[in-house]
């Protein structure tokens, strides 16, 4: 397995960040070829040392990095990254890599 993890910084009006993640971003998201499972953070995004700069993450579980690499070459996968430009106006860390268990 692998993971996508879509770390999005503190935007400039969170309440208008949620509301348009929601109702726009996941249903564009979804569409992407070959996630198996998409996952949400709730509640603060802290660090073992208190708050983060980090608002909201999300985890999109694929079968190899290979999988997520066609998927975001895909044109549901090129809408989803264009869209993200349109609401994280905090910022965004994205990573992927291979999974196992430990």
């Amino acid at each position: 397995m692998a993971r996508l993890v879509v770390m999005y910084r503190t935007p400039k009006d969170p309440a208008a960040f949620d509301k348009y993640y929601f109702e726009t971003h996941v249903p564009i998201a979804k569409k992407i070829p070959g996630v198996r499972k998409y996952e949400i953070s709730q509640g603060p995004v802290g660090t073992p040392a208190g708050p983060s700069d980090y608002h909201f993450v999300a985890m999109l579980h694929f079968d190899d990095v290979a999988a997520i690499q066609n998927a975001f070459a895909s044109p549901e996968g090129q809408a989803a990254v264009a869209d993200v430009q349109v609401f994280a106006t905090g910022g965004v860390d994205i990573y992927m890599f291979e999974n196992r268990d430990a």
